[in-house]
């Protein structure tokens, strides 16, 4: 059977640069182009334009939209995606404008979480934020509210659902948050048993692509789907790791973040976010091979101060150290500098993360009588052993340990 290759969406891409975005404005492009290429589309023509602010009809002015209409005619352009955030009325004027489908930053990056949430969880938040997006946009009959073609902007909740009437819409949205609240009972409730467990919680957070998933998979040896492209993990895991000896961790992946990260995804993520937040270590997982690290460490550091996370112990892990130069320079601190792909660097990154753990644990000196031997094991897991030796009657046991995990160690002979 000869497999015919599937005709890519072609795609015309639109910034608008201000005094407010300057900064990060061809970082952001860059970005728009490459969350087009995620969704399996095409970038054929790249319009920028600066003005003083984004005009109010059509967010670009009417010469430059005309320039934009011309091309997609020549360039037989499927879709226009925009950079920044469309209104509603803004959406409507430019495809009535242009003649073509027209979306922005925000519905894309839903189309892209639409097709990549695999969970039946991530599914929901996912359509959550879609109808949330979708609700204030339900009006009139623009290209927009009548696409049966599908592509890019299209995935998720449907054209049947797009036709529904507001009021319907509400009632799913209200159905799907009840559902949200019982999957987040669930989830609170295996936090707690993580606690009571007392087993040491590590969280990777990180800018969407850094690596995050590589790091995971190289601690746990599970297989996490990885790939060079954006978004690739949605669903929060977490496994058990051995961190040094029989001492034991949890490690827990989560979705990558980036600018302007639509408000609707992150409140309807809010609690698989907070599977990095409710740890006693974060991991900020950055691509020291990215030439615009440093804005990538500063939308993390923002979404870090959001979630109220920024009391958390921080190690900053540079990876895709293979593919640096020699002038590489961090900056920010604590950091280590490796390759997820490198066995030795892993070996080192477990070390460090010893060594940082070291330093806020509790040292302890016990005795643990011959008699008890069988709590050793436990004790392995728990603590930091740095001496077992053997007495006449007991072992002497040298270590550390959390100090919200000291009253496990209560009932021993503290010497």
């Amino acid at each position: 059977m000869i497999e015919t290759e599937v005709k890519k969406e072609r795609v015309a891409i639109v910034g608008v640069e201000t005094e407010a975005n300057y900064k990060t404005f061809s970082v952001s492009m860059d970005e728009l182009a490459s969350l087009v290429t995620t969704a399996g589309g095409e970038v054929i023509l790249d319009f920028t334009q600066k003005r003083e602010r984004a005009d109010g009809r059509y967010l670009v002015g009417k010469g430059k939209l005309e320039e934009i209409k011309q091309n997609i005619e020549a360039d037989e352009i499927d879709t226009v995606v925009f950079n920044e955030r469309l209104s509603p009325r803004q959406n409507m004027n430019l495809e009535e404008y242009l003649g073509v489908k027209v979306i922005d930053r925000m519905q894309l990056i839903l189309d892209i979480f639409a097709a990549r949430a695999k969970s039946y969880e991530g599914m929901l938040q996912v359509e959550l934020a879609q109808l949330k997006y979708m609700l204030p946009r339900l009006v009139g009959k623009g290209i927009a509210l009548s696409r049966q073609a599908g592509g890019i902007g299209s995935r998720g909740p449907g054209e049947s659902q797009l036709e529904m009437d507001r009021r319907y819409i509400r009632t799913r949205i209200e159905n799907i948050e009840k559902a949200l609240k019982k999957a987040e009972k669930t989830r609170l409730n295996i936090r707690q048993k993580r606690q009571k467990s007392g087993v040491f919680r590590i969280g990777l957070i990180g800018y969407t692509n850094a690596g995050k998933s590589s790091i995971f998979n190289a601690l746990t040896d599970k297989i996490q789907y990885e790939k060079d492209e954006l978004f690739a993990t949605l669903d929060a895991t977490t496994k058990d790791f051995s961190l040094k000896d029989d001492f034991i961790a949890t490690l827990t992946d989560t979705v990558g973040f980036i600018q302007d990260l639509p408000t609707e995804l992150v409140d309807a993520f809010k609690s698989t976010l907070e599977e990095s937040s409710d740890v006693d270590l974060l991991i900020h997982v950055i691509d020291a091979s990215n030439p615009d690290h440093e804005i990538h460490e500063d939308t993390v550091k923002k979404i870090m101060s959001d979630l109220d996370v920024s009391d958390i112990p921080v190690l900053n892990v540079y990876n895709k150290a293979d593919l640096t130069g020699n002038d590489f320079t961090p900056t920010v601190y604590p950091h280590i500098l490796i390759s997820a792909k490198n066995k030795d660097d892993i070996k080192k990154l477990k070390e460090t993360i010893v060594d940082l753990l070291q330093e806020v644990f509790v040292p302890f000196t016990i005795k643990l009588p011959y008699a008890e031997s069988y709590k050793l094991p436990d004790l392995k897991k728990i603590t930091l052993l740095e001496e077992v030796d053997e007495l006449d009657d007991s072992y002497k046991i040298k270590g550390s340990i959390a100090k919200n995990q000291e009253w496990r160690i209560e009932d021993y002979e503290h010497i």
